[in-house]
């Protein structure tokens, strides 16, 4: 991981070379990890993700598993394209081009680990100072680096940068859906895992607002989570989930009812549905997919109900006040 745990307030620029990998690679497992989680109950987990259409829009209605994330088929599509400009490039050409796509992808990585900084300290963040992290060599690519750490931000750590100046370009690092809990205190220190969180909350949604523990552990599995093993960025996964989520009253941990052997399931909990919404949960799925939430018709037309419920019990508070 790019992001000093022991020293949060470590300098940026120091070389972050074997953290800068495993955050990358976190990177690309995170939006595979909440397609997995879409699962309904009834069709089987594929093995692999080429099992998986990849086409970005529904194959069926009613499925959640129909289409692939919009950031694979783009990664996927962006290589082939690559693949076939080389092509017609000379063997040097296209060795100078890949240096450079791996010096922008370090670049992200640090500017993200800079961006986790700022986040601890709870201080905004200019352009000004990320242009110092992406360097002047590299300035021409910044919008495209801030891209893609800010969707490393969002996917890993369930956190939003969010322009809140734009004329002096000003950003606000700020928790996703509305959530006002980063588990910055649990496990390893210093480390936001909120996205772990909403993960398990899209899981629960998307399965029809329970989850089996083996069910969550075939999704966390994605990630490289297991139950019983530490891991490098969030610590012992088992600990958090079944623990410090539910002692934070975002996740209830209960046996399947009449289940023999006893079976463990997963609910949204009290903290959760007073924090955010099933539609804001589906709207955070949908952008993943690249799709719309009326894409998943019978979550949304759930979601929609809560949300219709919400807005009348608001009117009728106002009305007795």
């Amino acid at each position: 991981m790019a992001f000093n745990q022991k020293n949060p307030q470590g300098s940026p620029n120091q070389p972050l070379q074997s953290r800068s990998e495993t955050q990358g690679l976190e990177a690309a497992q995170a939006p595979e990890a909440v397609e997995r989680a879409c699962l309904s109950s009834d069709p089987p987990m594929p093995g692999t993700l080429n099992e998986a259409p990849a086409s970005g829009i529904p194959s069926s209605p009613e499925s959640p598993w129909s289409f692939c994330s919009s950031s694979i088929v783009t990664t996927a599509t962006s290589s082939c394209k690559s693949g076939e400009e080389s092509s017609s490039q000379e063997e040097e050409g296209s060795t100078s081009q890949e240096v450079s796509t791996d010096a922008l992808d370090e670049r992200v990585a640090l500017l993200v680990d800079f961006l986790l900084i700022k986040y601890h300290m709870k201080e905004p963040v200019t352009k000004a100072e990320m242009l110092v992290i992406v360097r002047e060599e590299y300035q021409d690519h910044f919008n495209d680096v801030l891209l893609q750490a800010s969707e490393r931000m969002e996917m890993i750590f369930g956190l939003d940068v969010e322009e809140i100046d734009p004329i002096n370009h000003c950003y606000a690092i700020v928790i996703k859906l509305g959530l006002t809990y980063d588990g910055m205190l649990h496990g390893e220190k210093g480390v936001p895992k909120t996205g772990i969180l909403i993960l398990l909350l899209g899981a629960i949604f998307m399965k029809g607002n329970r989850a089996t523990e083996e069910e969550i552990w075939k999704i966390l599995s994605v990630m490289k989570l297991y139950p019983g093993k530490k891991h490098a960025i969030f610590g012992d996964p088992s600990c958090l989930i079944t623990k410090h989520f539910v002692e934070e009253e975002y996740l209830k941990y209960q046996q399947v009812a009449n289940s023999d052997p006893a079976q463990f399931e997963f609910l949204w909990g009290p903290r959760t549905h007073a924090e955010t919404t099933k539609m804001q949960v589906l709207k955070y799925l949908a952008k993943v997919y690249g799709s719309d939430p009326s894409c998943f018709p019978s979550q949304y037309e759930e979601a929609f109900q809560e949300e219709l419920e919400r807005s009348q019990s608001r009117i009728a508070t106002v009305a007795i006040d």
